[in-house]
């Protein structure tokens, strides 16, 4: 095999290092990333190796997410090191294969260009977006790395059409899928462009569809299985949404300006900027399955881009979550920038001989401009973050928080037999190795009225949580009688009893 087929994706291989190392001096002062998810899926993959269960750092099991992620972190176990310890090094690796992965698609479009390829794996490397997704223990990173590695699968089905390829591309749905319930959009891809594939008779279509479908699904399906016989709910407790469909875009506007390096007097036409790009996206895809030109991995990515923005946008409008931010729409960066601009080369080799220079120089002026704006975005937060960690519970405020300190050193102060209450339960177990319940949110009416019927608890507080879903602190001196038994600025001990 010559070695040029090699040498040829060396100028991939150099940036996805270049993304390892990226990931490495991002965490390198205080470690990954932590936040309260991050614990979840710590915790339950530690359960795993050690108990072969699904049992969170509460005692329950878990739900709320689904399984794939915890069982991969759990294999750090393995070689000595828990999930926490190991998270830069998985995740610099994740990393450096999504720009691997992504930079054989961009090789392989039809107007192949070697500046394209670079200016758009430089977009990737040296996105915020990414770069934060990529410091944290979250299940977005590798989530994102699935999506990526659906795309080779699924045009080999469409190069050849057969059940084959078609199954192989559905293992990776279904991972996807069992990563993060929003995998589902991956599989609604997959059926998406075998219906649109005019090239087959509709027939053939609507088996290969439901083969697909099925296949891809079906662990989602046990997962969910097990979610209801453990615990009663298949995906946790659910609440309507509180932002309507125009928030929501809104919101999603907004993360696109942040992307962009936009100033926050952008803001305000989110709405219409996602608008603007959903209807292209749409109309690009409609052009693309007239033109029968699917086959592509252009069109895969647009595809994805498509589903995934109506999905979010939906999901968010009737399900209660956080507001939609950079986190949530991750996965849709690389297919994004690529919808976006992989039509750039194909207009510059259409443009007479004479001007293809200069629509060649505007181009990379514009995309150099939008590089400069996403390094000073970089440097500004490697600066910020340099000698204070990663924001959660790994950073300084956290690691030298005099309040911590005292739970770490005072492990055994609760009387037995009384419960701990706390408004970050999950920081109790990462700092202590204890454990606490969580006091209720606000909308859970009958878990509010239950925790009102306690006699007494200990009730650890965190000043800087401010979580305005949960009961707040003004809420449980209304009804219980609160002695604050220790007290740090930042956090306190009290011991509550009825009145």
């Amino acid at each position: 095999m010559p070695i040029t087929r090699y040498l040829k994706h060396l100028d991939t291989l150099l940036f996805a290092i270049a993304g390892y190392f990226a990931v490495y001096f991002f965490t390198k002062y205080s470690g990954v990333g932590i936040s309260p998810d991050s614990i979840m899926y710590a915790s339950t993959a530690e359960s795993i190796y050690k108990h072969g269960n699904l049992i969170t750092f509460n005692g329950s099991p878990l739900t709320f997410f689904p399984v794939f992620y915890p069982a991969a972190l759990s294999s750090s176990f393995l070689f000595g090191v828990d999930a926490v310890a190991a998270g830069p090094v998985i995740n610099g690796l994740l990393f450096a294969v999504v720009i691997l992965l992504s930079g054989y698609c961009i090789s392989r479009f039809k107007s192949a260009s070697i500046i394209y390829k670079w200016l758009a794996l430089a977009a990737i490397l040296l996105s915020p977006a990414l770069l934060e997704i990529y410091t944290y223990l979250w299940s977005e990173t590798l989530f994102i790395f699935l999506t990526i590695l659906f795309l080779p699968f699924f045009k080999r089905y469409l190069d050849s059409p057969g059940v084959k390829q078609l199954l192989l591309a559905a293992q990776i749905a279904g991972l996807g899928c069992i990563t993060r319930y929003a995998g589902i959009t991956v599989i609604a891809t997959g059926c998406l462009m075998i219906f649109a594939n005019l090239k087959l008779d509709i027939k053939k279509r609507i088996i290969h569809a439901a083969i697909f479908g099925f296949a891809s699904v079906l662990p989602l399906l046990v997962n969910l299985l097990i979610n209801y016989f453990s615990s009663g709910y298949s995906t946790g407790t659910r609440k309507p949404s509180v932002t309507m469909f125009s928030e929501n875009l809104h919101y999603f506007g907004v993360t696109i300006c942040d992307w962009l390096g936009l100033t926050e007097a952008a803001h305000p036409y989110g709405a219409t900027l996602s608008a603007i790009i959903l209807i292209a996206l749409i109309t690009c895809f409609i052009w693309r399955v007239m033109q029968k030109g699917l086959n592509r991995y252009e069109s895969i990515f647009l595809s994805f881009a498509v589903v995934y923005a109506v999905f979010i946008l939906l999901i968010a409008t009737f399900s209660r979550f956080e507001q939609l931010n950079s986190r949530l729409l991750s996965p849709i960066y690389v297919p994004l920038l690529i919808a976006s601009t992989s039509w750039v080369p194909n207009v510059i080799n259409s443009v007479k001989a004479g001007y293809k220079k200069w629509f060649a120089a505007a181009a990379i002026v514009i995309m150099v401009g939008f590089l400069y704006n996403l390094t000073l975005i970089d440097l500004k937060r490697y600066d910020d973050e340099f000698e204070y960690g990663v924001p959660g519970y790994s950073d300084d405020d956290w690691n030298t928080s005099p309040f911590i300190n005292f739970l770490k050193k005072n492990r055994h102060i609760y009387k037995p037999g009384i419960t701990v209450y706390s408004d970050a339960d999950e920081a109790v177990y990462f700092f202590t190795g204890g454990h606490a319940k969580l006091v209720p949110q606000k909308f859970f009416r009958d878990d509010v009225a239950k925790f009102g019927q306690q006699k007494k608890f200990y009730l650890v507080w965190f000043n800087a949580m401010a979580n305005a879903e949960l009961i707040s602190l003004s809420d449980i001196e209304k009804q219980f009688r609160t002695k604050k038994l220790y007290g740090f600025d930042d956090g306190a001990i009290y011991f509550v009893e009825k009145p």
